[in-house]
Formats: C-alpha cells, structure tokens, sequence
C-alpha cells in the first residue's frame, strides 16, 4: 500500500528544454538554417566563382523580397486557421491598378496608396465572405483568386502597363549602405509582422483562433473580426509586394503573381507553419523563403531545366508536411 501511494505522489520526470514542446519551432528554424549551410556548400561546389559573390547574393535575397512579403502575410492567415489562394491574382490587380494612366499622374505616393488600398480592400473581402458568409476559405479565396485575375485583364486589358514615374523604376536598383531597397522593405516588414505576432495582442489572438475558435469565442475573442484582420493584412502584404514586383518590372500586367500562392503556401509549411493553424513563425517563414530562393539560384547558376526544380519543390514540401504529421518531439517522449 506504501508502494503505491509513493508510486501515485511521485513527481513526473521532467522534460529537458529541447525536447519541450517550446523548443519545437526552434529545433525546426536550426534545421532550416542547416538546409541552407548545405545549399550554400552546393553552390560553392557546382559554381565556385559565382554563388558567393556579392552580386549573386544580392540578386538572391532582391527575388526573396515580394514573394517574402506575400509569405509573412500568409502565414498570419493560416496560423489563424485559413488559407490564401488569391495572393498571386490580388498582387497582380494591385499592380495592374496602381500602373494605370490615372493613377501614375499621382506619382510615386499615388501608386503605392493605391496598390496598398487595392490589396488591403480585397483582402477584407475574402475575410467578410468568411467570417460572415460562413464560406470556406478555400473556395472564398479560389473565386477571389479568379475574380481579381479578370479584373485585372479587364483593367489592362491584357497589354503591359509601362511605368512612367522615376522614383518607382529606380527602386529596384537603389540600395542604402549597400543593401538594395526591396530586402530592406522585405526586413521592415518581416520585423514588425514578428512584432505583431510575439508581442501583441493581435498575434495572441490569432494563435487562439487557429487553434480552436470555438474555444477563442467562448473567451470573449471577436473571432469574426480576427478572421476578416488577417485577411486584410495578407491583402495588404500584397499590396506592398505589388509594387516591389512593378519596380523590378518598371511595368504592371496582369500575368505578375502566376503561382506566388503555391511559393508562400509552399515557403509558410516548411517554415513549420501548420495547416490546421494554430502554430507557426515568421522567422520559419522567412527561413523557408530563403530556401526556395536559393534552390532557384542554384538551378540557374547550374542551367538546370525547370521541370527538375518543380520537381525538388514538390518533394521539399512533401518532406515538410510528412515532418508536421510525425512530429520529432513525439519520438523524443517515448525515449
């Protein structure tokens, strides 16, 4: 009888940190940073005088830069338990729109007003559809993604829209102290969107509407408020990405953003994001941008074909998603 009551009243063994559920994310973001050790060891095999130059990882973190923003954006709407399919198509009427005749006469602030307004609008559009047409957010997001790319042919009218205005074509060949202006957009934004998520209440509350929203509502969170929040802010982040692609571009079409929601679904999950939201990181997020942007590098740089990178891709997020549905940590506990 002693035996058993010690048996009962025993402390459990404690759990070190890095087997902690805590640790997860950053186990995860050190894997990741040791993905990109080996890329960078591949290209200093394959293309020594080339990868690690100066100009060649400028060129790197410049093409990291929009679909980066697009990336952080959707990882705030599948953390909060939805998905984005229309980010490709909001970019692309963004920049349609902000390239238009009209509104090149406002100049640089005309442009980025309305690219901003235009993504942010339509991103609150699928929000609204969701939290309160009850929509599931992947046909929500699949018809907004249609719409806007017809908007945006029917706007354009499917031709190039040339940039007229200096201060946007000079934006993708300026840099401050060296570090070209579109990777700084793309740091500023990465920061205070990992500010927003740690440090705010908006980011507490997007964690718990993920995670359940049931269980949110019933501790007082507007649930419906959050979601139509999260979705604006991703229609922002493309707003913000359109004009990074219009400067790269010095021209907007509706063709700009083909397949950027496949590149930030894509760069989000190997981040750690979780698709039944709840759980993710910027900083994964921006890990898993890198990544994808390097393995494109390297395919260049090697004259590999397409097909095989597409290819790599596809088992990447494979891998990734298997690693969601087999979590280490759960290996570490029966050790």
């Amino acid at each position: 009888m002693t035996e058993l009551a010690s048996a009962t009243t025993a402390p459990a063994a404690k759990t070190t940190w890095w087997r902690d559920d805590a640790s997860e994310p950053v186990r995860r973001n050190l894997g990741l940073t040791g993905v990109l050790v080996v890329l960078v060891v591949i290209g200093l095999s394959t293309a020594p005088n080339t990868f690690l130059t100066g100009g060649n990882i400028s060129n790197i973190l410049t093409q990291a830069s929009a679909i980066g923003v697009i990336t952080i954006g959707m990882t705030f709407v599948i953390i909060g338990g939805g998905i984005d399919l229309s980010v490709g198509s909001l970019t692309a009427l963004a920049a349609v729109w902000c390239t238009t005749l009209s509104t090149q006469s406002f100049g640089a602030g005309g442009m980025v007003f309305t690219a901003v307004v235009v993504g942010t609008v339509a991103g609150a559009v699928n929000g609204v559809l969701i939290a309160y047409g009850r929509m599931v957010p992947f046909i929500a997001t699949l018809a907004m993604m249609v719409g806007a790319q017809g908007l945006a042919e029917k706007i354009s009218n499917k031709q190039t829209q040339v940039v007229n205005v200096g201060s946007i074509n000079r934006l993708a060949a300026n840099d401050i102290l060296g570090i070209p202006v579109l990777v700084l957009i793309f740091a500023v934004v990465t920061a205070a969107c990992w500010v927003l998520l740690n440090r705010t209440t908006f980011g507490r509350r997007t964690v718990a509407v993920g995670g359940n929203a049931e269980a949110a509502r019933l501790a007082g969170i507007n649930v419906r408020r959050q979601t139509v929040l999260l979705y604006a802010l991703s229609g922002l982040c493309c707003g913000i990405a359109a004009i990074m692609v219009v400067a790269q571009s010095n021209a907007g079409s509706s063709g700009q953003g083909v397949l950027y929601e496949l590149d930030a679904i894509a760069a989000a999950i190997i981040g750690g994001t979780s698709l039944t939201g709840g759980r993710g990181t910027v900083i994964g997020s921006l890990l898993g941008v890198l990544v994808f942007t390097t393995i494109t590098n390297l395919f260049i740089l090697n004259n590999l074909p397409t097909e095989v990178q597409n290819i790599v891709k596809g088992a990447i997020i494979v891998g990734a998603v298997l690693v969601q549905q087999f979590q280490p940590r759960e290996l570490f506990r029966r050790r």
